[in-house]
């Protein structure tokens, strides 16, 4: 195991968010005062491996076990960094978001820690076991069509009404620098890693883990895995400027959202590419992470394993970091349930 991230730095300077306006704006000193800020409220998340899914594919595979964290979701990291990074001020009149789920839900988790309301706009269509999380958090939902426009449009409403701090699902430096403990833990937990494999929506996990990763970990590569049903961050990468689709449709719920320009920045500078899987191939990761790691995992989690799996030329012979991103599933409606 390696030592701390911390104990390979220098103490860490004291560096406000409140002057950081963009993502090249943040530092790794930003990253290490969100641990700090953050550590109260979220746990150190086990990493597990397989034997059967190592020799299938011929590398070493790491799993980050997001799906244990507080909320259920990686997404608390950046809640809870841009929740209590508030001066009591600007927290008074409490937090709003939008989302299809998981920050909404850790974002209510990370308000009611903190005694503050939070107001949430999400899709019609999103899992009702997401709408249960956030309402048990004391989050307060308004609902909308399952468009980016709509949800984006209905927000606009309610922050116009409330006057709450708006803490974006992921376009929020707050949000991605909370992000990036998570793969302090992993650099800590694992040596000698030469990829990690995350899912990418909006990009807000992925944008943490480039932070951290070029800083500490240069050489190691970065792959972003994606739904070929929901694959404008693919087409992002290749055309080599931000392509929006408003509404797509795939069983990977947590990765409709499109890429913004706080998230953009990481990805165009240090990903290595972005792979894509079909719905068949996810249900599939999903399914056989269930059955082999006997864990609860949501769909946009098993993206990353279907794309190992789909280009296993890629990562034979790799030590691969997997970042299973969450577990708030609807257990009445696993995929593969006819």
């Amino acid at each position: 195991m390696n030592a701390s991230i911390e104990d390979q730095l220098n103490p860490v300077k004291c560096v406000g968010m409140e002057k950081v306006v963009g993502a090249s704006d943040l530092t790794i000193d930003h990253m290490l005062q969100a641990r700090q800020r953050i550590a109260p409220y979220v746990h150190n998340t086990p990493i597990l491996t397989s034997t059967y899914l190592n020799e299938r594919i011929g590398a070493e595979l790491f799993f980050k076990c997001e799906n244990f964290q507080k909320a259920g979701a990686f997404k608390v990291r950046g809640a809870c960094n841009a929740v209590f990074g508030l001066t009591d001020e600007d927290a008074a009149l409490g937090v709003a978001t939008h989302s299809s789920g998981n920050h909404a839900l850790s974002l209510s988790y990370a308000a009611g820690r903190r005694g503050i309301p939070c107001h949430v706009v999400m899709p019609k269509t999103a899992p009702q076991a997401k709408k249960d999380a956030v309402r048990g958090y004391g989050g307060l939902i308004t609902e909308c069509e399952p468009s980016t426009t709509s949800r984006e449009a209905v927000f606009a409403e309610i922050q116009s009404q409330t006057g709450a701090e708006f803490v974006h699902p992921y376009n929020d430096p707050r949000v991605i620098a909370g992000q990036a403990t998570c793969s302090a833990e992993m650099l800590e937990a694992i040596d000698g890693l030469d990829s990690i494999v995350a899912p990418i929506g909006g990009g807000g996990m992925i944008s943490g883990t480039c932070l951290t990763v070029s800083h500490l970990a240069p050489k190691i590569e970065i792959f972003a895995a994606e739904p070929m049903q929901a694959d404008d961050a693919a087409r992002s990468f290749r055309a080599g400027h931000i392509i929006a689709d408003d509404a797509p449709v795939t069983i990977a719920d947590g990765l409709k959202v499109p890429l913004k320009d706080n998230t953009w920045h990481f990805v165009s500078h240090y990903v290595a590419d972005v792979l894509t899987a079909s719905e068949e191939e996810i249900i599939e990761a999903m399914k056989l992470t269930w059955q082999r790691l006997k864990i609860v995992m949501e769909p946009s989690c098993a993206v990353p394993l279907a794309v190992i799996l789909k280009n296993q030329d890629v990562f034979r012979g790799r030590r691969i970091g997997v970042i299973v991103t969450g577990g708030n599933v609807d257990l009445d409606r696993l995929p593969w349930m006819k």
